[in-house]
């Protein structure tokens, strides 16, 4: 079977490793190509995409425009608003981007319930992160450049609170869903140490550079870090699960996980 992840730039990506290598550990045979289209060509092409592949990974900036190209939207994606996982074959649309964020808070000690959590960037990860976030029972606040964005996912999601500002007040945990640190802004955080010293824990979706300066800024305050890679990981296991209709399994997804990461070491 043929899969492709598809965004604006991922020249950098190592979708292509991760489905491999997940896909050998379920016993399955499959192509995995990784395409960049740049945003002038994305609504006359995906659509010849779709029919080239069973199963597609759609990431930034693609997760919310892809969904008029299908015919069903199911799971998260349909509370999200985005969508990262596409079953060619039904056109239908699913995210696994919260199930994935929240297998690798799980992971990582990172507790919810009652917690204070800041998410930064309302795009399609901070939308999924939010919600995740607020389901569990944190108290979320949400920032965005363009506040619109923001707002939108205040008024969607019940427990998300929008903020104008980035607020200097004590946070559990700040949360980088806002691309800012990879590719063109690598080097480039979207806080500085005058919001991270207040935080116990500061986590990044970015995975490359493993340290962005987020975290490096984090990591020199001696504050707990995560980077995105377990859940780039851990979406991607649910997104086979989808494809291969298989039933997921975290203590399997756990364990390909650390045989994936001790192969990179």
């Amino acid at each position: 079977m043929k899969f492709a992840v598809i965004g604006k730039d991922v020249s950098k990506s190592i979708s292509p490793q991760i489905h491999l290598f997940i896909a050998g550990k379920l016993n399955k045979s499959v192509e995995y190509d990784k395409i960049s289209v740049p945003e002038e060509e994305f609504e006359r092409t995906i659509d010849g995409l779709i029919k080239a592949y069973d199963g597609l990974n759609i990431t930034i900036p693609y997760k919310l425009s892809v969904m008029t190209h299908l015919k069903t939207i199911t799971g998260d994606a349909a509370a999200f608003g985005a969508v990262n996982t596409v079953k060619c074959k039904d056109l239908s649309g699913n995210n696994t981007d919260g199930l994935g964020f929240m297998l690798m808070l799980k992971n990582n000690g990172i507790k919810i319930k009652g917690k204070k959590f800041l998410v930064i960037g309302a795009g399609g990860a901070g939308r999924s992160v939010a919600k995740k976030l607020s389901d569990g029972g944190a108290e979320v606040y949400i920032y965005d450049k363009n506040i619109k964005n923001a707002k939108t996912v205040e008024n969607e999601f019940k427990g998300v609170k929008a903020l104008e500002n980035l607020e200097l007040t004590p946070y559990y945990a700040a949360i980088n869903a806002s691309g800012v640190g990879m590719h063109k802004t690598e080097g480039l955080s979207p806080a500085g140490a005058e919001l991270l010293k207040n935080c116990e824990a500061a986590i990044d979706l970015i995975y490359v550079p493993i340290e962005s300066e987020f975290l490096r800024i984090a990591n020199s305050l001696g504050k707990k870090t995560v980077n995105g890679l377990a859940m780039l990981f851990y979406q991607a296991y649910y997104a086979q699960c989808i494809w291969f209709g298989l039933k997921p399994d975290e203590e399997q997804a756990k364990d390909f996980f650390t045989e994936f990461t001790m192969e990179r070491i």
